[in-house]
């Protein structure tokens, strides 16, 4: 089958879905807005249809195909069905008027640029739980950077006391801090195991291009352990916890994203 045939739905879905939380968060008070279900719903028709097109898109006869763009595609996959599956329990369904749209647009990038980088199907299961727990630790890690932006726009509308409406549907400001930390933290545990289980299966960092990578990912590591050692030894909180949070994402964005797309984009590696 076409993978476009399937891929166009999951952007028209994923789009829906952010415009259906967008509408709720920003239509007009007095007028009825679209369920927080609604949002949800297209949210996981999309997610369910982007498995699909990465499954297409990603199996090759000598494994899995992990260049730039579908690696790409599949983190944004990843995180968007850890907030979907989150927001049974959590009220994090807001953070996908933005992850949707992104994933969305990741869909159409790996249908336009399409690049081979296998991952051998012989390789070592060690190596291959590695490069799974790190992709759900940036995606915990990438959520909770989203959290912390929408923290950051909370604390700022109610220190001004002028909390518009998009501001009140957002939950207490103590318990989206709360949910901060819970991703950061379980995120954090993620990044230190794929950290250990990465240095396992380095035959040669500088043969394998790996050394910038592993410096970024150790420092993405500290500047979160800082973080939480903070928030345990003297109560970090607020814009203290947010640039924390956010610059360590960018750190640990850096050292993923960042690095492949110097190696292959640019450096043809």
């Amino acid at each position: 089958m076409n993978t476009a045939v399937i891929a166009i739905p999951a952007v028209v879905f994923y789009f829906a879905g952010g415009l259906s939380t967008g509408l709720r968060l920003f239509g007009n008070p007095d007028s009825a807005r679209p369920p927080r279900y609604l949002g949800i719903a297209f949210g996981l028709v999309g997610a369910l249809l982007h498995a699909a097109v990465l499954y297409q898109g990603m199996t090759r006869a000598g494994g899995l195909d992990f260049g730039f763009f579908h690696a790409f595609s599949l983190a944004a996959w990843t995180i968007v069905l850890l907030l979907l599956l989150s927001s049974a329990s959590k009220p994090v369904e807001n953070l996908g008027i933005v992850l949707l749209p992104i994933a969305a647009i990741t869909i159409l990038l790996a249908l336009r640029y399409q690049e081979v980088r296998v991952l051998d199907p012989d390789a070592p299961w060690g190596l291959k739980m590695h490069v799974l727990i790190s992709l759900l630790a940036y995606s915990l890690l990438a959520l909770a950077s989203m959290q912390a932006i929408m923290l950051a726009i909370q604390d700022r509308h109610l220190r001004r006391h002028r909390p518009v409406g998009f501001v009140r549907a957002l939950p207490p400001l103590q318990t989206m801090e709360t949910l901060l930390f819970e991703m950061i933290t379980v995120g954090f545990l993620l990044l230190t195991v794929a950290l250990a289980s990465g240095f396992m299966f380095l035959e040669d960092m500088f043969a394998q291009h790996l050394v910038h990578k592993t410096v970024l990912g150790i420092t993405a590591w500290t500047v979160f352990a800082v973080l939480l050692w903070g928030r345990w030894r003297f109560g970090w909180r607020g814009r203290t916890a947010i640039r924390w949070t956010l610059t360590g994402f960018a750190v640990l964005a850096l050292a993923y994203f960042g690095s492949k797309a110097v190696l292959e984009l640019i450096l043809g590696k």
